[in-house]
């Protein structure tokens, strides 16, 4: 669901920002620091419930002041637009509001307001730890599979007491046995529903790369976190006594990656920076992709895209992401590096940032 309004009040240096932004592109230029990055925080916050530049939320929160407060009007097709709020406190403490009532959880913001963030550290999805792409197909998969989040939820549950029990000492294999069935079952649901969203990303991702460069020929492989020719009990049945031993559980889908390869070997070992820019990128617009031909719209955030890709990429990527028919919120730091020229039927936005205030530009439509 496209943002029809926005109201960001205390995050950073935006002490209280309302603007109606294009259901289709929105372009936000201004100098390093003038705000425009936390306008996108603020998206990304109401989405996920945290922030992309900062795991600590009292980073975010403007000094002195005892919450942020991001609010939003969600378009629908019929009927009215949706209120939705998220407001976070110094203490921790999140509030999520649905058309005016308390939500159990971020989840059903998630689910409303799927976003897909492209900036400078979403290339540490193929730089960074195993974790950081298991969560990117957790983010798929959760979109993909309305049973996953239980099923994942669970997981970490069993996952955690077990880990528990291990660190204790002094467990019988009996013992832990008895205690594997839940984690089998449910560790079984959540590598189904990451195997199945891979094998449905990797022709979008394919395609998408494709258009992006000729040059390059890239492959994804899910590696589920043990043996591929054991079953996840036979993986934790012939692994208990090693468990006992280290203290912990040494396999299953918590130790799932996300492989990308090329004909020589990792794509990290084998490509040039510029082009490991162009395999990310196609991950996300794929991940982004998929979702839309599912019929749920979602919200792109590209931050600092000059700094990213030259000016012919930049073009190829504006280019898909106009094709999706989403909305986008696009970052520069001057107005003349987005360079690209949208379709004149495109309603394109462009705001100014200026010491946490907006000001609007122009207006394409």
């Amino acid at each position: 669901m496209p943002l029809v309004r926005l109201d960001i009040s205390h995050v950073r240096n935006l002490s209280s920002v309302r603007f109606e932004p294009s259901p289709q592109v929105n372009v936000i230029v201004g100098k390093n620091g003038s705000g425009k990055t936390s306008v996108l925080e603020a998206i990304h916050l109401l989405s996920f419930g945290r922030s992309f530049r900062s795991h600590k939320h009292k980073t975010y929160i403007q000094h002195e002041i005892e919450h942020c407060l991001v609010f939003a009007q969600l378009h629908q097709d019929q009927g009215s637009p949706i209120p939705v709020g998220l407001q976070r406190h110094r203490d921790g403490q999140i509030d999520v509001r649905i058309q005016g009532q308390r939500a159990k959880s971020v989840i059903e913001l998630a689910e409303r307001l799927p976003v897909q963030l492209i900036n400078p550290d979403a290339f540490r999805l193929l730089e960074g730890s195993p974790s950081i792409r298991r969560q990117f197909i957790d983010w798929g998969a959760f979109h993909f599979d309305k049973g996953f989040i239980q099923a994942w939820r669970g997981w970490q549950k069993a996952l955690k007491q077990r880990n528990t029990l291990l660190r204790r000492g002094k467990i019988s294999n009996s013992l832990l046995a008895a205690f594997d069935q839940e984690l089998i079952r449910l560790g079984e649901q959540v590598n189904e529903s990451r195997k199945a969203y891979v094998e449905k990303l990797t022709p979008h991702f394919v395609e998408v790369l494709s258009l992006l460069t000729t040059e390059l020929s890239v492959n994804l492989q899910f590696f589920q976190g043990w043996d591929s020719q054991k079953s996840l009990q036979m993986a934790v049945e012939s692994g208990r006594d090693r468990d006992i031993v280290l203290g912990y559980t040494h396999t299953g889908p918590q130790r799932a990656d996300l492989r990308v390869k090329t004909a020589t070997g990792d794509a990290l070992d084998t490509l040039s920076r510029g082009q490991l820019k162009l395999v990310v990128s196609a991950l996300k617009i794929a991940q982004g992709k998929l979702l839309i031909d599912m019929g749920r719209p979602l919200v792109f955030l590209v931050d600092d895209l000059p700094a990213e890709l030259d000016a012919n990429h930049r073009q190829k990527l504006c280019r898909l992401l106009e094709s999706l028919n989403s909305q986008i919120f696009i970052t520069s730091v001057e107005p003349d590096t987005t360079d690209f020229t949208w379709a004149d039927t495109t309603d394109v936005r462009q705001f100014s940032m200026n010491n946490g205030e907006m000001s609007l530009l122009s207006n394409g439509l």
